[in-house]
């Protein structure tokens, strides 16, 4: 799951593997997340890191802390995640896609084509 190879580091990393399980409803509102301890554990990496991406998270108010409980995610949770990705990674990729559109002589009307054709196809509705 984590990529050690990877340019990002492997806090950052923690923090998007929990953001993706409450993106996906495997940690929802109020439940409690794992500990810096079990995440060390899980990911074979020191508890400092991983207590270093919960508390990315605790700064974006993503989980909050219940004193001598743990961490628990917070009621906007999902809504922070959503619109951060959608402004940083989304927004980036885009950027990305379009500069390249534009290298490749693409028309913005010929890139949305794309776009949309791939939209069918991950809908399922063929081409």
């Amino acid at each position: 799951m984590l990529n050690p190879d990877s340019m990002k580091p492997i806090y950052v990393q923690i923090a998007e593997w929990i953001e993706t399980e409450i993106l996906d409803g495997n940690l929802d509102t109020g439940q409690k997340v794992f500990s810096q301890y079990q995440l060390a554990e899980m990911f074979n990496i020191n508890p400092a890191t991983a207590a270093k991406g919960i508390n990315l998270l605790a700064d974006e108010e993503i989980l909050y802390k219940k004193r001598g409980l743990g961490m628990f995610v917070a009621p906007e949770a999902r809504s922070i995640i959503l619109e951060n990705r959608k402004n940083t990674k989304l927004n980036g990729m885009v950027a990305d896609l379009v500069k390249e559109a534009g290298h490749l002589m693409v028309e913005e009307e010929e890139l949305v084509a794309m776009i949309r054709e791939v939209c069918r196809k991950e809908k399922g509705e063929g081409s």
